[in-house]
């Protein structure tokens, strides 16, 4: 009996301290007295599980606050610098990477293209870009506490790699590799689920309750928020948004389908009819559009036009508060704007755009590195409030 109890009180107190620790999480600076109200727990109990946690280097005192009539109070915030994240935006042309801090604040970015696509050669540009952004960790209690990783394919719960059409990968188990190449924690997800994640966390979606972000890179992926919750459907699949038919009678596509949205809307759609106009990237094509090239602004305007296209059928099929367009596209918001705009006017059901608005990514295009990186602290969390 007296063991049970003892397990009991252990179990107490593992609830109460990870009620402390959301609270400061969410809600600091604080004051244990603060704390105290928010949570219902007795200044005691606070003090003690406070004093727990700042051993453990997860909050810090960082002195008296204003006084509201009695004796200043001390002020308590976590201690974001006790760890780090690295976050992980692995496109089809490029890799993109962040050492962030525990409450996403980056430390170090780094960036290299992508010009093959074997698997052998990406995972060794890949863990060469996680070992840089290691060795540029400051020192800190908890070092390097997790890898969050997007990546542009089909994920399942086991962090493989199950199919990357445009990678051409099947069956990579990207999580296993590299936690035991760094022996830490990591998540694999989609980009597009990333860069949803990065968006509600730390851009246009912060606060919105029913959200789609689409990512516009060589292909397009979506991520669903549907209730603020990240919705993964029932084998934890969807969001291949991209693959969505808008071409009945259309051309192969890489993942057996014909006439995917993706097809007529990406940055690789853009390229392959900018090719035509000697243009090779669009680097160059938003430059020679802000010199005021005719044929480059019809030819973003035409992109526009299938990419709302798309949207406006998420708008029907969801009834969403916001689409966010993302990733590289989101730069030549100034020439797709008006398109997008015209088509989904024109298209979607006018019940479902009263309250419907279009956004673009306000972390333009590292999203998906964001979120990727708020995976690896999100897990962190998890563990310490469990601990």
């Amino acid at each position: 009996m007296a063991t049970k109890k003892t397990g009991d009180l252990a179990l107490v107190k593992k609830i109460n301290t990870s009620i402390v620790l959301e609270a400061v999480l969410r809600h600091a600076p604080l004051s244990r007295a603060q704390i105290s109200e928010r949570t219902g727990l007795n200044k005691a109990t606070v003090s003690s599980l406070v004093q727990d946690l700042i051993d453990r280097h997860l909050v810090l005192d960082i002195g008296q606050g204003e006084s509201s009539g009695g004796r200043k109070p001390f002020l308590l915030v976590f201690h974001a610098r006790a760890g780090y994240a690295i976050g992980i935006d692995l496109g089809v042309n490029y890799i993109r990477g962040i050492l962030t801090d525990l409450e996403g604040v980056v430390i170090e970015e780094r960036e290299r293209p992508l010009n093959r696509h074997e698997s052998d050669i990406v995972l060794e540009q890949l863990t060469a870009c996680i070992q840089e952004l290691k060795d540029a960790m400051p020192e800190s209690p908890y070092g390097l506490v997790g890898i969050g990783v997007g990546v542009p394919g089909i994920v399942n719960g086991e962090g493989t790699i199950l199919f990357a059409p445009n990678l051409s990968w099947s069956h990579i188990p990207l999580r296993g590799i590299l936690e035991e190449r760094f022996g830490v924690p990591a998540t694999i997800d989609n980009e597009a689920n990333a860069g949803a994640q990065g968006e509600q966390k730390y851009g246009a979606g912060r606060g919105i309750a029913n959200q789609i972000y689409v990512s516009v890179g060589i292909g397009i992926g979506t991520g669903i928020i549907l209730n603020k919750e990240l919705y993964k459907g029932a084998a934890g699949f969807s969001g291949e948004l991209g693959h969505l038919s808008i071409e009945a009678e259309g051309r192969p596509c890489r993942c057996g389908n014909f006439g995917c949205w993706e097809l007529y809307a990406s940055e690789n759609a853009l390229l392959e009819q900018a090719a035509q106009l000697g243009y090779g990237d669009l680097d160059a094509l938003i430059g020679a559009a802000e010199q005021g090239d005719e044929e480059v602004i019809a030819l973003f305007h035409r992109i526009g036009e299938c990419l709302g296209t798309g949207i406006a059928n998420i708008v029907n099929v969801f009834n969403p508060d916001v689409v966010i367009i993302g990733n590289r596209m989101r730069r030549a918001e100034p020439w797709i704007r008006a398109a997008v705009d015209a088509t989904v006017g024109s298209r979607a059901l006018a019940l479902h755009r009263e309250r419907f608005r279009l956004l673009y990514a306000e972390l333009g295009d590292k999203s998906a590195v964001r979120g990727a990186a708020h995976y690896a602290i999100s897990a962190f969390h998890d563990k310490m409030k469990d601990a």
